[in-house]
């Protein structure tokens, strides 16, 4: 039995010095159940007591060094493989590096930042609300009863009778002041929702951004200081502004505001359409009838509200001349800015 042991150490050891051996094939047929060691060990039971200790140190033996062999051609093996695939998957670093493409604000983002940062450094802070509104807030609560034809031009998209998409984010000033007393100066972006074909000029969402001031004292004169204020940051230092009566069910007396061309100065041309001046907001003091639907008492305080389209002030500030060029996401357009 002792000649056996030796001549399985010795067949293994030399099955194993072969680069190709399948080294898990070479444990299983000496190491496994079936394998030649464990029928070696088998047999034992036939041996005499005095040689049992023996023979059974010396299977041990033989079990050790299989299987230190075995680990070692293991590790070999693996130690073979990394330094194979480190020469295949090498760097070489005197090779020019890619630069990564690297995103930036879409011209909406960039111009509604910019809004925000002149308005709030007048004073302002920003208020928000829900996209899905009551129709008491978008309308009624602003001086729009049911039946009322304003309802006409900001017909908007109805969940039920009395929930709807906002047609503008004027319900959030109403928010505010039913929480907050004034002196009240806040301004709130957001995306606005009517029902409109979508054309070159036109789209059934976009975004707005309307301020409302209310406190003591507050006049026509503050209205238009402020404005001139932001129109001279937003479109340059020589720009002036234009009030044209008009009528807005929220306030009283009510105006659409104009800024001089930034391009031509006033002079006409392809982007004011020959006529010197932009359309750019609407604007008013804040109907009486508003503050006291939100439980301020117009005796004592008054205040003014304005609202313009941010994708009408970037059309305007970049000469882009198709609403639709913001939602393609054409890299060729938004790659400009």
């Amino acid at each position: 039995m002792r000649e056996k042991l030796e001549q399985i150490r010795k067949e293994a050891l030399q099955n194993l010095a072969d680069v190709n051996a399948d080294l898990e094939e070479i444990r299983v047929r000496y190491l496994g159940k079936k394998g030649e060691l464990t029928s070696v060990l088998r047999s034992m039971g036939q041996l005499s007591p005095e040689e049992r200790p023996k023979i059974g140190q010396l299977a041990n033996e033989v079990r050790e060094s299989i299987e230190q062999e075995i680990s070692r051609r293991a590790a070999q093996a693996k130690d073979l493989l990394l330094q194979a695939k480190l020469k295949s998957e090498k760097i070489d670093v005197t090779m020019p590096g890619e630069e990564p493409s690297v995103g930036h604000l879409h011209p909406l983002n960039r111009v509604q930042r910019e809004m925000e940062e002149i308005f709030i450094g007048m004073g302002f802070s920003i208020a928000e609300g829900p996209d899905v509104e009551l129709d008491y807030y978008n309308f009624q609560a602003l001086n729009i009863p049911e039946g009322h034809p304003a309802r006409d031009t900001q017909d908007t998209f109805y969940i039920s009778d009395k929930v709807l998409l906002r047609s503008q984010t004027s319900p959030v000033q109403v928010r505010v002041m039913e929480k907050q007393k004034p002196p009240i100066r806040i301004i709130s972006p957001g995306r606005v929702y009517r029902s409109d074909a979508l054309d070159a000029t036109h789209s059934p969402l976009f975004h707005q951004m309307e301020g409302l001031v209310v406190d003591k004292g507050i006049t026509m004169g503050d209205l238009k200081g402020m404005l001139e204020t932001f129109a001279k940051k937003m479109f340059g230092d020589s720009t002036r502004i234009r009030f044209r009566p008009h009528h807005f069910p929220f306030t009283e007396p009510s105006a659409e505001v104009d800024v001089s061309c930034f391009v031509c100065g006033g002079c006409g041309c392809r982007v004011c359409k020959g006529e010197g001046w932009i359309e750019i907001l609407g604007a008013g003091m804040v109907h009486p009838f508003v503050l006291s639907n939100c439980g301020i008492d117009p005796e004592v305080y008054s205040g003014f509200a304005f609202g313009m389209g941010i994708e009408r002030v970037a059309m305007t500030r970049y000469g882009i001349d198709d609403i639709r060029l913001f939602t393609d996401n054409d890299a060729r357009f938004l790659n400009q800015f």
